[in-house]
């Protein structure tokens, strides 16, 4: 039978969801217990060591003006921050060409770019209309649930350039092709995380700001917080969940508790056995959110030598499987680190690639845009997400056409005694840092509100 614990509440999940769900909780006078399955905490967040007793980022790393409750949380938890490297100029791929700008926007006469624009700017009026916490309750919601982004972008978009452009932006933020995520799933998104400008940008924008020491210290941090509450290597499998209360299977555990909350990915929670079954809506729903698809990849080197140069490291290319790239060095700019991300398509066809091969087309892309000294890095790092066991792909879940529609009221509603946390779920900054602790911190107002905050042991099975 293994280890048996009984608790008022089991948080399944070590992410940032869990942990702020959990600490909340024990706030509030509950006995919770975070369970984790990976031999760490952090969920999403990762740091990598190299060398110097620095880091950098592996998974979510950056955070920006309107995402208070991280912001606030950094502040809490005594973390600093730093901002991401702007300084220089940027490359912008244009027509086979590297073109160095200042500023936003590179200033280039084309009606291509023009029409990106244009395009960008209509999916920021458009989200205005979709409210972030109840998107099929748009007077268009139907509509813009059954179409892609991509065909959008084929209606309403008069060149190959502003498609793929807009192509870029649907990578960056979701790790996914136009061709599979809803039109009303992206417009519900930009509400949710204050529109196009506050989510594309660095300065100003969701790529504005750094953690010191990376960001999964937060994640790091609470744990410390709640010690011997959370409990690592240890998958959970099942979930019995009846009127009088809730038991947690895991391989060698068996946790008996008031209520859980489930605080993981859509896709993830949905591979769960649960007792009874779930009702359909909700199993469907996750049957529909698949994760995102991205290799994160960075080079290290001696110095930063396109400082020297100019150049802010900053790249956004059209062609080629890296289409994005950032400064991501320490403080300190000792030593030098390109990031690149391979997204979407180009993360699925390159991730069955041996890693060798791979490594080789990744700097290759790098010596395309900084020129020779970017051919040999003293090190090359990469995280691919969607290999990993207990995450199958980041940045998180996005929803296909006629998801938000049929099934999207199942995402946050409680099923008798589960709960359902994790960054998917946020009305506010979905699919970021910020929305997982603001997830967290709603499921665990859920349960205080519907049961107070007196402790009661839970009810025998």
């Amino acid at each position: 039978m293994g280890v048996e614990r009984t608790v008022d509440i089991a948080v399944i999940g070590g992410g940032l969801a869990g942990l702020t769900a959990a600490r909340q909780l024990r706030r509030d006078g509950f006995d919770a217990v975070v369970v984790e399955a990976r031999d760490r905490v952090g969920g999403r967040t990762l740091n990598h060591p190299i060398g110097q007793d620095k880091i950098v980022e592996v998974g979510g790393q950056w955070v920006g003006p309107g995402q208070d409750r991280v912001l606030a949380l950094i502040d809490e938890l005594g973390l600093e921050t730093f901002p991401t490297y702007t300084a220089g100029r940027h490359l912008f791929e244009h027509r086979g060409r590297l073109r160095r700008y200042r500023g936003r926007i590179p200033l280039i006469a084309s009606p291509a770019l023009l029409d990106a624009y244009i395009g960008l700017q209509r999916l920021d009026r458009m989200c205005r209309l979709v409210p972030a916490n109840t998107p099929w309750s748009a007077a268009r919601a139907r509509q813009w649930d059954s179409e892609t982004v991509e065909s959008w972008m084929r209606r309403n978009l008069h060149s190959d350039i502003a498609r793929r452009a807009i192509t870029m932006v649907c990578k960056a933020v979701w790790a996914a092709d136009p061709a599979d995520v809803s039109l009303l799933h992206l417009l519900a998104y930009l509400n949710a995380g204050g529109g196009v400008d506050a989510m594309i940008e660095t300065d100003g924008g969701a790529q504005q700001t750094r953690i010191m020491g990376g960001s999964q210290r937060i994640a790091l941090a609470l744990a410390e917080q709640l010690g011997e509450h959370v409990l690592l290597d240890t998958p959970v499998r099942k979930i019995e969940h009846t009127n009088g209360s809730v038991v947690v299977y895991g391989d060698d555990i068996r946790i008996l508790a008031r209520r859980v909350i489930v605080a993981m990915s859509p896709a993830l929670a949905g591979r769960l056995v649960y007792s009874p079954a779930l009702p359909a809506d909700r199993d469907q729903l996750t049957q529909r959110m698949p994760n995102g698809s991205v290799i994160k990849t960075m080079a290290v080197y001696d110095t930063p030598f396109w400082r020297a140069d100019g150049l802010s490291g900053q790249v956004t290319a059209a062609t080629g499987p890296v289409k994005v790239t950032f400064d991501n060095s320490p403080p300190d700019g000792d030593p030098g680190v390109l990031l690149a991300f391979l997204e979407g398509g180009d993360a699925r066809r390159l991730g069955r690639y041996p890693l060798e091969e791979r490594r080789d087309i990744v700097i290759s892309s790098l010596t395309r845009f900084f020129g020779p000294a970017a051919a040999t890095p003293m090190d090359y790092i990469e995280k691919d997400w969607s290999a990993d066991e207990w995450t199958r792909g980041c940045y998180g879940a996005f929803m296909p056409p006629n998801t938000w529609t049929e099934y999207g009221p199942a995402l946050r509603a409680p099923i008798g005694r589960i709960h359902w946390a994790g960054t998917e779920t946020a009305t506010i900054w979905m699919g970021y840092m910020d929305g997982a602790i603001r997830s967290g911190e709603r499921a665990a107002a859920e349960i205080t509100a519907l049961v107070g905050t007196a402790r009661r042991p839970p009810a025998v099975i």
